[in-house]
């Protein structure tokens, strides 16, 4: 069955067809969660409150976007209601996510050891720079640079105008630029140094 019958059928009370949308989206929202708010606890909430919303408010959803974008505008703003809340974020590193990776995956033996490590280290500065981000900025980059959403398709979902987007997605890369550059430049004048 199709998804649009399915968004119909769940308006008209269905549960079975409310049942196959949340097994349908579970996975990409729990991870768009996870990307956004960083910690495993926070995602798991966030994917609860998501479909709650889903549950109570689909009547009103009219069809004008895809449901994946009125999904990612939930969790964005649950997101961001949490790191309001909070003062301080919790650190998760990229080898979390890597967990959220289907176990049937097969390992890539192709790539030589030293490339791994290379890799492990870059993910690992990129995740402390990101991690710096603020949330609305951190929102913004996930959903253009990581999801792959259009500008317009992020604007709905943050509920911003498309040049609000484009700015403070231009900060977020510019922020993370430095921040990448920052520590490479470190790290070369630290191996300089020795």
């Amino acid at each position: 069955m199709n998804e649009q019958k399915l968004i119909e059928q769940a308006q008209h009370g269905d549960r079975k067809a409310l049942a196959e949308l949340v097994k349908l989206y579970e996975q990409t929202v729990f991870n768009f969660s996870f990307k956004i708010c960083r910690h495993k606890d926070r995602a798991e909430n966030t994917m609860q409150e998501t479909f709650l919303s889903m549950v109570k408010n689909i009547h009103q959803f009219s069809g004008q976007s895809k449901l994946s974008t009125w999904l990612y505008r939930v969790v964005a703003n649950h997101c961001l209601m949490l790191a309001r809340s909070e003062s301080k974020y919790g650190y998760t590193s990229f080898e979390d996510e890597e967990a959220l990776i289907d176990e049937k995956e097969i390992a890539d033996w192709s790539v030589a050891p030293d490339r791994v490590t290379e890799n492990n280290e870059l993910k690992m500065v990129l995740d402390k720079a990101i991690e710096k981000l603020p949330a609305d900025y951190r929102i913004v980059f996930m959903l253009r640079d990581v999801e792959g959403l259009t500008t317009e398709e992020t604007a709905k979902i943050v509920e911003l105008s498309v040049p609000a987007v484009k700015s403070r997605l231009h900060r977020a890369r510019a922020f993370l630029r430095n921040e990448l550059n920052d520590t490479f430049s470190e790290d070369i004048n630290n191996n300089i140094n020795e």
